[in-house]
C-alpha cells in the first residue's frame, strides 16, 4: 500500500512556502452561481507566481534538497506550467535547472521558462516522451529529477491551495479542479478531507485525454494509447502511482468534458469573469457550465493556470463563439449575376448579423453554369438569432448549407 501524504505534510509545505507564493484571491462568479442556483467561487491560481499553482509543489520539492543535490542541479519535464514552476523555484533556491519540453510546447511557455533561468531541451511530441528524456538525463548527469506530480513533496505543496480555500470559504461544500497527472487534486483532497470530510472533491479531465476513468475502473494506473486536447496542461497519458492511490481513496468523483465545453468556459471566463485562463485551467468551470456533475453550493472551481498562447486564445475564442451559437459559418448558393452579393449582404445586415469574411467559389464542379457559392463567416447574438437568420435566408430562396462544426 502506497503511503499517502497527510495534513501535517501539507501544513509543513505551507510554512515552507511563506513569502514565496501568494495567497491567490477567491472571486465570485455570477454566471456559475446562476447556473447552480447557489454561490460559486473561482480560486484564481492563474494569478499565482509563474502563472499557475505549479510553483507550490516545485518549490517545496527543490527547497528540501540537500546541498549536495542542489549542486548537481535539477531536471524536469513539462508542457509549460511545471517547467516555469521548476525554473522559478530553482532560481529562488540557487540551483541550475534543465527542463525538457515537447517540441510543440506553447512558445510563450518556452520563453517564460527560459526567462526564469532554465536551460530548455525540446524533445518528444508529448509530455510523456519528454519525461522519459528528462529521466534519462538525470541518470546520465546526476541531476535531481523533479517529477511534475508523482512525489510527496509536490503533492504536499499543491495541497496548500485547499488550505487557502477552506480559510477563504469555510462553508464550501464542493471543490472542483482539473486533473492531469493528479498532483493538484491529490494534495487538495488530503487537506480538505482531513479538515472537512463532508466536502466533495471532484476532478475533471478532458474527454480526449482522460486517463483516470479507465485507471479507476481497472484498479491501477492505465496508459492511454493516444490522447490529444487543447488543454495541454492536463494532457497526461497515465496517472502516477502515488497520485492514483490518493485519488482512489480521497476523491469523490472524476468526470470529463469535451473540447467544446472547454471553449465555452474560456469564453465565459474572458467575457464575464475578466479572467485570462488557459484551457487546462478552465476545465472545472467547463464541467459546471455543462452540468457534467451535480455540485452542492457553495462551490469552488480552481482556475489552475493562466499561461495561454495568444494564438491559441484566438482560436479558442472563435471555437467558443461557434459552440455558443454566436459564430456562424455558412455556404450560400445563389445566381451569379450583378448585385446578387449586395442583396445577400443586405439581407444579412437586415437581421442585424455581422459579416466577418466572404469568399466566392465559382470553379466548383457541383455548381451549375450561372451559379456561385458564397462562403460566409457571420457573428450573431446566439443560437436563436442564428436559426432566425438561416430560416430567413432560405425563405428568400437561398440554398444555405451549414459548415460542419457550427
Amino acid at each position: 500500500m502506497t503511503e499517502l501524504v497527510d495534513l501535517a505534510d501539507v501544513r509543513a509545505a505551507r510554512e515552507l512556502l511563506a513569502g514565496v507564493t501568494r495567497t491567490t484571491p477567491l472571486e465570485p462568479s455570477r454566471p456559475l452561481s446562476a447556473t447552480l442556483a447557489g454561490p460559486v467561487w473561482l480560486k484564481c491560481e492563474n494569478l499565482q507566481r509563474a502563472g499557475s499553482y505549479k510553483v507550490r509543489g516545485a518549490y517545496v520539492r527543490i527547497a528540501r534538497l540537500s546541498a549536495a543535490d542542489r549542486a548537481r542541479g535539477v531536471v524536469a519535464a513539462s508542457a509549460g506550467n511545471h517547467a516555469q514552476g521548476v525554473a522559478l523555484a530553482a532560481g529562488l533556491v540557487g540551483t541550475d535547472a534543465t527542463v525538457f519540453m515537447p517540441v510543440n510546447a506553447p512558445l510563450p511557455k518556452v520563453a517564460a521558462t527560459k526567462g526564469y533561468g532554465a536551460r530548455i531541451e525540446l524533445v518528444g511530441n508529448t509530455v510523456d516522451e519528454s519525461l522519459v528524456a528528462a529521466q534519462t538525463f538525470a541518470e546520465r548527469t546526476g541531476a535531481v529529477f523533479i517529477h511534475p506530480f508523482d512525489h510527496p513533496d509536490v503533492i504536499a505543496g499543491q495541497g496548500t491551495v485547499a488550505l487557502e480555500i477552506l480559510e477563504q470559504c469555510p462553508e464550501v461544500q464542493t471543490i472542483i479542479t482539473g486533473v492531469g497527472g493528479g498532483g493538484l487534486i491529490s494534495g487538495m483532497a488530503v487537506a480538505a478531507k482531513a479538515l472537512r470530510p463532508d466536502v466533495r472533491i471532484i476532478g475533471v479531465q478532458a474527454a480526449s485525454a482522460a486517463a483516470f476513468p479507465p485507471s479507476l475502473a481497472a484498479g491501477e494506473p492505465v496508459r492511454l494509447p493516444a490522447f490529444a486536447t487543447i488543454a495541454d496542461g492536463i494532457a497526461v497519458g497515465r496517472p502516477g502511482e502515488l497520485t492514483f492511490s490518493h485519488v482512489r481513496k480521497l476523491v469523490d468523483e472524476m468526470v470529463t468534458v469535451t473540447e467544446e465545453d472547454i471553449s465555452r468556459a474560456l469564453l465565459m471566463l474572458l467575457e464575464r469573469g475578466k479572467q485570462v485562463v488557459e484551457p487546462a485551467g478552465a476545465v472545472g468551470v467547463a464541467a459546471l457550465l455543462a452540468g457534467a456533475v451535480p455540485a452542492r453550493t457553495p462551490a469552488v472551481a480552481v482556475l489552475s493556470g493562466g499561461n495561454i498562447d495568444p494564438l491559441l486564445m484566438m482560436r479558442v475564442i472563435e471555437h467558443g463563439l461557434a459552440a455558443a451559437g454566436r459564430y456562424l459559418r455558412v455556404t450560400v448558393r445563389c445566381s451569379d449575376r450583378p448585385g446578387q452579393l449586395a442583396s445577400l449582404l443586405t439581407e444579412i445586415a437586415g437581421h442585424r448579423a455581422n459579416v466577418v469574411d466572404v469568399e466566392h467559389q465559382r470553379a466548383t464542379p457541383h455548381l451549375r453554369l450561372g451559379e456561385v457559392e458564397v462562403a460566409l463567416s457571420v457573428e450573431t447574438r446566439g443560437v436563436e438569432h442564428s436559426d432566425t437568420l438561416i430560416s430567413a435566408l432560405r425563405a428568400s430562396g437561398y440554398q444555405v448549407v451549414l459548415t460542419p462544426g457550427t
